[in-house]
């Protein structure tokens, strides 16, 4: 049975009453942030060549300092509740997503062995495209291109099948923004039913006066990930696909329940 689902306005509004645009700030940490990916772009790539793009991990924390380097710069600190250290062997990590700060929050959080499953639309941005090109990342397309979907899925189970890394993708797929946990598409739990590999559920608070939400204008503060029990899969079947998924996301339903009790305590 699923959680009845919560009433988030309260304690995950949409906007924050009094947040003035602050323009030339939000400008000028866009600009220098666009220049430190490009550097650091610039900086992985001959690192790529001088290494015959053999390298992968070392490119991996090469991105995880870099993506640290943009939070620092916009004043935000990551508190993790749960972790590390992250758990051995191969890991589905997989997490809400509501925000333009997830990507560099879940590089920062330098899981082990681990490549990403990212927007492919996220290429046409250079320094990013070259980065994550580098790290791995496999790139998706629409859910309107189904089939292309599944042979992007299955290449991904392969290779990871093969080198046994980890993985993370979020379920949601585009970023939330009403406030509460959005459908969660299947690809993530094929994927974790597939390699046999725990999922390792991550919740992602951004207070709502640091969230830029689709935009760029984050403001200083802390950023909560919470490390939510380990979900096995050894014994998930392809057949409990869909009520699997729901189990994972009613986990999440539930934490966001949880935290808007406390909240209102």
């Amino acid at each position: 049975m699923s959680v009845a689902e919560p009433q988030w306005k309260a304690v995950y509004p949409d906007s924050v009453a009094g947040r003035e645009p602050r323009a030339v700030r939000t400008r000028m940490l866009a600009v220098t942030a666009g220049l430190l990916l490009s550097a650091g772009a610039v900086f992985v790539l001959a690192i790529g060549i001088l290494t015959l793009f053999q390298a992968r991990r070392l490119y991996s924390a090469c991105a995880t300092r870099l993506s640290r380097s943009v939070l620092w710069l916009y004043g935000i600190d990551l508190q993790i509740h749960g972790a590390p250290p992250w758990p051995a062997g191969q890991n589905v990590y997989v997490s809400n997503h509501t925000s333009t700060l997830d990507i560099f929050i879940l590089v920062a959080l330098g899981f082990p062995n681990t490549r990403f499953f990212l927007s492919g639309f996220l290429r046409r941005i250079v320094p990013l495209g070259i980065i994550s090109s580098m790290m791995g990342t496999f790139f998706t397309v629409p859910q309107s291109r189904p089939d292309e979907r599944r042979r992007i899925f299955a290449r991904a189970t392969r290779i990871l099948r093969r080198t046994g890394e980890s993985v993370y993708l979020s379920p949601e797929g585009e970023r939330v923004t009403t406030g509460y946990v959005g459908h969660f598409n299947k690809g993530a739990f094929h994927l974790a039913t597939e390699l046999r590999a725990p999922i390792v559920p991550l919740f992602i608070y951004i207070p709502p006066e640091i969230d830029p939400k689709r935009g760029v204008d984050a403001r200083p503060g802390t950023v909560h990930v919470h490390v939510m029990a380990i979900v096995p899969t050894r014994d998930w079947l392809l057949g409990d696909l869909v009520a699997n998924t729901a189990r994972v996301r009613d986990r999440f339903v539930r934490f966001q329940l949880e935290r808007e009790s406390l909240a209102c305590l």
